[in-house]
């Protein structure tokens, strides 16, 4: 089969907020989201969406974490493994350190500020309602140490003016082609779950461009089915949505890649392998430019 008729299909394993109380699926250790990374291999994924948690659930950055994260997963699959940087902190040493340190070979990488909401229509209140701040400042710096060690950036973009604004990036040099972008949609204060805002985004987007669709919660599966449709690729997972498209809440993640591959193939795509993902996201070039950097740094230039 052609390699445009490949779909690289990413999974989001767990997320930052969703727990076991509402799913009891969600990983937490480094063992339990190695094991669903490896579900997500056998199913059809070709990179797994990576936050680290305590054993208790809660949030961590630790770079420990992602590196025994990272240490379980080889033992049990070659998967690509995205790193998120995602934080509401201006600070992100945390951020740069376990990029650093455990080499990741995508970084996602939120593009711009945003008002990040959800809002419960039977209570007539919001669920939570907070800003989650991305200025250019901080962008830069998490592309620096991206740059400096060979980590291909997701750009994510939860609006269209994210897509746009990447401009000033691509005029500095810190942005090099060919670019990777995940298009959010529904989530409140982003751009709405409609085939007509991926049509847009990826008008927008330089010509050329590999992108994906991310969309969370209901509507999920129709916006999968729209990105299939226009050429993109797509993400599935936990992170991203509970339930199956019969309204079953998905035992793993496997279960949600399983359905992805299989809408791939119904609409005559073909799931990427890994080595495929690799070629189509250009990450083989971006591991070339790690190991020439890692090469001039012990003093291997010329050789």
């Amino acid at each position: 089969m052609a390699t445009a008729d490949k779909v690289v299909i990413t999974c989001a394993v767990s997320g930052v907020l969703a727990n076991r109380k509402q799913c009891p699926g969600i990983p937490y250790t480094p063992k339990e989201i190695a094991a669903e990374c490896k579900r997500a291999y056998d199913a059809g994924a070709a990179v797994v969406h990576i936050h680290a948690r305590n054993d208790d659930g809660s949030p961590t950055f630790e770079t420990s974490t992602f590196a025994a994260i990272k240490e379980e997963t080889r033992k049990l699959c070659p998967i690509i493994l995205n790193f998120s940087t995602g934080t509401i902190l201006d600070d992100v040493s945390q951020q740069i350190a376990y990029l650093r340190e455990v080499k990741p070979e995508i970084g996602a990488l939120n593009m711009g500020t945003m008002n990040y909401a959800k809002y419960s229509a039977s209570k007539k209140q919001f669920v939570f309602d907070m800003v989650f701040p991305n200025p250019y400042g901080k962008i830069l710096k998490l592309l620096e140490v991206m740059n400096e060690v060979g980590i291909k950036p997701e750009l994510e973009c939860f609006d269209s003016g994210h897509t746009a604004g990447i401009a000033p990036l691509l005029d500095m040099g810190a942005l090099k082609a060919p670019y990777q972008f995940s298009f959010i949609v529904n989530v409140l204060g982003g751009i709405p779950p409609m085939i007509e805002s991926l049509q847009l985004q990826t008008k927008i987007m330089p010509a050329g461009s590999e992108w994906e669709v991310i969309g969370i919660s209901h509507g999920h599966w129709r916006m999968l089915a729209s990105a299939l449709v226009l050429g993109g690729n797509i993400r599935t997972g936990l992170e991203d949505h509970l339930y199956l498209p019969n309204g079953q809440m998905a035992a793993n993640n496997g279960a949600m890649v399983e359905v992805a591959a299989r809408m791939a193939r119904d609409m005559g795509r073909e799931p990427a392998s890994v080595e495929e993902a690799r070629e189509i996201l250009d990450l083989y070039s971006v591991a070339a430019g790690r190991q020439a950097a890692a090469d001039v740094g012990h003093g291997k230039k010329g050789a």
